[in-house]
């Protein structure tokens, strides 16, 4: 199981918990990292605040780099290759 920092109701730190996260396997087009960083932003602040609404539960973390763990059918990446991301969240 993997841990992650999440919250279901928008609002201050304290919304912000420890919780467990079970990544399964990618679907269609999708890839599977294990995170070496994640980045925080004062994005992440405003969609924990709503002052940019978001879909709950929601989670931080907009950027990161990693690796490559598993690849889904049709996916571009190989297993094993270094990555890093970004995210757009959609309310």
């Amino acid at each position: 199981m993997t841990k992650a920092i999440g919250f279901d109701k928008t609002g201050g730190p304290e919304m912000m918990k420890w919780v467990d996260v079970n990544v399964g396997e990618p679907g269609k087009s999708e890839i599977r990292v294990k995170h070496h960083a994640v980045g925080l932003n004062f994005i992440d602040v405003y969609f924990r605040t709503c002052l940019y609404p978001m879909r709950l539960p929601g989670g931080l973390g907009m950027e990161g780099a990693g690796e490559v763990t598993a690849v889904g059918e049709g996916a571009s990446r190989s297993s094993s290759r270094a990555i890093a991301w970004r995210m757009q969240k959609s309310a």
